[in-house]
């Protein structure tokens, strides 16, 4: 049985697979919105699906899979548990590193440039031409 459950967040999908209860859908929900609601990440996008295996004697029937897009970078997580509460822990902790490595990333791209007092792009020494103030400190 495949359902799809979107709450909360849209920007992220929250899916299941097999026989999984709406208590452990209820959890995850609130965990991945704990990370995505964080201030200072950029717009998150993507997909969350727990599957719970239907083999009883599996060690752990429960996996969790999280493919999500961080400010223009992919995390994808994935986590194997033998309950519904500890994939869904076991996942938050790995979505929750790796989107502050994946913000950490976007946030260093998208600082503005230093200014020229500092070495930025700034009109450079060379590219003054003959009788400008560059000029004429360097001949004084």
């Amino acid at each position: 049985m495949t359902t799809d459950n979107t709450q909360a967040t849209p920007t992220v999908r929250l899916r299941s697979d097999g026989v999984v209860d709406e208590e452990t859908l209820a959890y995850a929900r609130t965990k991945i919105d704990a990370i995505v609601d964080r201030p200072g990440l950029p717009a998150i996008t993507g997909e969350v699906r727990i599957v719970r295996a239907p083999a009883p004697h599996s060690e752990n029937p429960w996996s969790a899979t999280a493919d999500l897009h961080v400010g223009g970078r992919q995390v994808v997580a994935v986590a194997e548990e033998a309950t519904g509460t500890e994939v869904v822990d076991r996942l938050q902790d790995r979505l929750r590193r790796q989107t502050e490595k994946a913000a950490q990333t976007w946030n260093n791209d998208q600082r503005t440039a230093a200014p020229p007092w500092r070495g930025g792009s700034g009109r450079s020494h060379s590219a003054a031409g003959p009788g400008s103030v560059a000029e004429n400190s360097r001949t004084a």
